[in-house]
């Protein structure tokens, strides 16, 4: 598992974040991606009873909040719970 920095970027056009990796180089993660990956209770529960959607078309991060241990993001679909601790970022990174 690659080690991610505490912080990411939004790119410009909201479709994507960036994170740092330990080596120093960028990674970026589309928001889609993203989305799609939220694991609060939400968004579990709807995977459970079958509601969570398969995609996220046009999907933007439109704030990013530094929580030391991971970022918490909030979605242009309002969505704001989804929690990305590092460790999860970087097995994100690594399933690319």
């Amino acid at each position: 598992m690659v080690p991610v920095h505490a912080s990411g970027e939004v790119e410009a056009d909201l479709a994507s974040l960036t994170v740092q990796i330990a080596n120093g180089r960028t990674v970026s993660l589309r928001a889609e991606r993203l989305r799609l990956a939220c694991k609060c209770a939400h968004c579990t529960r709807a995977r459970i009873d079958g509601r969570f959607p398969s995609a996220f078309p046009g999907a933007a991060i439109v704030a990013v909040r530094d929580l030391g241990y991971g970022l918490n993001l909030q979605f242009s679909d309002g969505h704001d719970r989804g929690i990305y601790p590092h460790a999860y970022l970087a097995s994100l990174i690594d399933a690319d």
